[in-house]
This record gives structure tokens, sequence and C-alpha cells, in this order.
């Protein structure tokens, strides 16, 4: 996959993990030009067959990220957008008409938490992850497969309250099979008062989604096999599916040249996913 973004945020988050990029101008980052066709052409010559809109949020961009998407969906490489989700109901159709994927970041699950800590606004947020999950649609015609993350902040979004409400509002609005990440923080450009989050965090926050019946729940930012490990959710089964190893697949049950087409193997559950 080739990731790449530009400048600037609409988004304030005091946690950015890459305020050089995102609060920075446009002009502070200008160097060699990038056409959408040249971006596509270069990916292609490369073998790569994705490309992930990131670092800043591409919505600031949007423009720029749809004339890519499509440039590159013509040479059949899939576009993904990596975004906070905050954007109005009017740019919603475009954008992700544009993407066959997208992850969106659901910061935390009070509209206070993202008011104060990213000067955005809950609502906002969830009006587009609904729209992403159960509305927007590729030029095939084909669902937008989205997945979620949530960064947790010790003492700011990680209470039980919060993680057992964000994980019934998925299970409720999205359905059970929509991914969710829950990664660890680590101290960067306003908050760094803050310890990085406790391996234990990742793991009740974990817990918690999966007993609120979510199927597929990661831990991230830390070394942890099990929670980055694709399970059946088949209750009755529970096979590993795909094992990771911080980046490194261990294991792939699932694609076709393996023979799982997106099936377990072992009970023949099928298994939400792009295979």
């Amino acid at each position: 996959m080739l990731s790449f973004g530009t400048a600037g945020c609409n988004s304030g988050c005091r946690f950015c993990q890459n305020f050089d990029i995102a609060k920075a101008r446009i002009i502070d980052k200008l160097s060699v030009g990038a056409s959408p066709e040249k971006i596509a052409q270069v990916v292609a010559s490369r073998g790569i067959d994705s490309v992930a809109f990131t670092y800043n949020d591409p919505i600031v961009f949007a423009e720029y990220a749809i004339d890519t998407a499509q440039a590159c969906r013509a040479l059949g490489i899939h576009p993904i957008a990596v975004t906070a989700g905050y954007m109005s109901a009017e740019a919603r159709p475009d954008f992700y008409a544009a993407m066959d994927a997208a992850n969106i970041d659901l910061k935390g699950f009070t509209e206070d938490f993202y008011w104060k800590v990213t000067g955005t606004h809950l609502a906002d947020v969830l009006a587009t992850i609904d729209y992403a999950v159960n509305e927007a649609r590729t030029p095939e015609g084909e669902h937008v497969w989205v997945e979620l993350t949530t960064l947790l902040i010790p003492g700011l979004n990680d209470d039980d309250a919060q993680l057992h409400a964000e994980c019934t509002w998925i299970g409720k609005h999205l359905g059970p099979d929509v991914p969710l990440h829950f990664s660890a923080f680590h101290p960067s450009y306003r908050i760094m008062d803050v310890p990085p989050t406790p391996h234990e965090t990742l793991t009740r926050a974990r817990a918690i989604a999966l007993a609120e019946g979510l199927h597929y729940v990661y831990a991230g930012n830390v070394h942890d096999r099990e929670g980055d490990t694709t399970y059946c959710p088949n209750p009755q089964c529970h096979a590993k599916l795909i094992e990771r190893d911080w980046y490194r697949i261990i294991a792939d049950r699932l694609s076709a040249s393996s023979g799982g087409n997106g099936h377990c193997p072992q009970c023949g559950t099928a298994i939400a996913g792009r295979w």
C-alpha cells in the first residue's frame, strides 16, 4: 500500500500524532508535484494494489483525493480513506463513492470529550460513520468496507461507561461485523502529561466490545498476538483465521489461495471482509 497526505486538518486534536503535517499550511509542504494520474502510474508500476489517503484528514483535500481515487481505480488500484469522519452531509456522498474502503476514527463517545479534546462534534462523526457503513456504495455498487479505530487515552476516553456506550451504538447502528481497533496512546503534541495507555486497558476494552457482541475487535500499537488475531465469530468454533504479529501475517486461512475463500475452513461460517 502507498500512503500519502497533504497538509492541514479540520480537527484540532490535542493528541495529534501527525501535528507537524496536520497543523502545517499547504505552502509549508510544497515540494514535488504529484498529479492524480502520476500517483496512479507510480503505484501501478510498483505492483501496489491500494492507496491510502492519510496522515492528515483527506476531507481537507477532498477534490484531490477523489480525482486520485478515480485515477487509481481506472488502473485496478483500491483507494482507501483514513479519516476522522468530521464532514458535512453534503460532502459524504461524493467522498465515499470514490473509496473502496475507509478507516474512520471514533475518538471517544461523549460530546464533552470531542469538543474539549478534538474541537469537533460527536454527532457529526456518528452520522458520517452511519452513512459510510449503511449507505455508501462504490461505483460497482458494493458497500464501502469500513473499519473503526479508537485511540484510548488514559483518564479521558477509556472508562467503562464510554466503552460500553460506544460498543452498544456500533452493534445497534452498524451491526457486529464492523471491525473495531482499540489503539494505545503515546504522549504527543499538547497532551504530554498523560502516560501511555497500559496494555491492560486495551485488553479490558477488547473484552467489553466482545461482550457487547462485536465480532472483530483488535488491540493496536502494542505487541498482542491474541488481540491482533481474527477469530471465527461462531461461538461453537472460535478458530484462529488470520494470525498477526505486529505487522506480520503469520497465518491466513481465509484467502482464496489458502482455500478459505472468505469462510471459516473449520465450520464454514462466512467471515465479513474483502477476500
